[in-house]
Order: C-alpha cells, then structure tokens, then sequence
C-alpha cells in the first residue's frame, strides 16, 4: 500500500522564520499514482493539502510527472512511480506561544497499475516540529 511520511526541517522551526517541510508519497513497484496535473479528464490529480493553527503554511510545490502510456487510455497520463516529494514553508509568527507547532496534511491520490485504478484515497498525517 502507498505511505505517507514528512518532515518539518530538521524538527525544529524558529519563530519568525519559514522552515521547509516535506512531504513523501512511496508507491510499491507495479503501481502509480496520477500526479497533480495527469492531462486526462478521467484521471483525479494528486493533491497536497497542509493546515496548521498556529503556523502560516506556504503554498505546495509538486514534483514534475512522468508521461507514460496505458493500455486502458487513449493519450499518455503524467503520473508519479516510486517516491513523490512535495514542499511547502511553514511559517512560525514571531508571538507564537508554545514550544511545538504541529501541521496537518492531507494527500489525495488514486492509485492504478497498468490495466485498472482504484477508488482515490486521502492519507492524513500530522508532522510535529519543536519551536524555538
């Protein structure tokens, strides 16, 4: 099955400053994953999306897809094989009161081997990072 895992920097944000946060789709060998813009009207892109109540999060970035061609579609479909990495800034305010922040993310996804898609999934996970 597809996991999702991430990291805020390296676990630690400074208030007043954009940490980098990243975020990992692993895809099993046989399978692939439609990327965010799969250029097929049948095809749910990939969606990232991040939300933390205490932090300001920075809009996603999204690795570029690979064009391949399937046997059950006319034109080929970007996809991701193997890992996608997505990043975004998370954004501490200087007056943040705490000592951890933590970030929401939700990747929506629909998986397919060669011959059939599956149904979309959404994964949820939470990345922590200390506030110094």
């Amino acid at each position: 099955a597809q996991s999702v895992t991430g990291s805020i920097g390296n676990g630690s944000v400074t208030r007043g400053k954009a940490a980098k946060a990243t975020v990992v789709l692993s895809i099993p060998g046989g399978l692939h994953v439609n990327s965010a813009h799969p250029d097929s009207e049948y095809s749910v892109p990939t969606t990232v999306r991040a939300s933390s109540s205490g932090a300001r999060i920075g809009s996603v970035t999204y690795p570029r897809g690979k064009n391949r061609k399937f046997s059950f579609s006319e034109n080929t479909i970007n996809v991701y094989e193997g890992r996608a990495t997505f990043g975004f800034n998370v954004t501490v305010p200087e007056g943040f009161k705490g000592n951890k922040i933590s970030v929401r993310v939700a990747v929506k996804y629909q998986a397919c081997t060669e011959e059939v898609c599956y149904p979309p999934k959404t994964k949820e996970i939470t990345l922590m990072a200390k506030v110094k």
